[in-house]
């Protein structure tokens, strides 16, 4: 707690929502789907990178080519 309070950082608990059934909760779908494309990424499925940097680049990596896919 005390690094989010130097960093800045506000934590926001969400309420549960008392209706039955499936409902969609717009911010979290968009991050989840997100992360769904990128499981179909072999090379994001297992770390062989060794520096931090170069699997970031790899992500970068995945999300053009998913974004040039969509411009076919």
């Amino acid at each position: 707690m005390y690094l989010w309070c130097a960093f800045q950082c506000r934590l926001e608990i969400a309420p549960t929502l008392k209706t039955k059934g499936f409902q969609v909760v717009p911010k979290r779908w968009i991050i989840e789907r997100t992360f769904g494309w990128f499981q179909w990424d072999r090379r994001l499925m297992i770390d062989y990178e060794r520096q931090a940097q170069s699997a970031e680049t790899m992500v970068y990596i995945a999300s053009i080519r998913k974004m040039l896919n969509r411009y076919k």
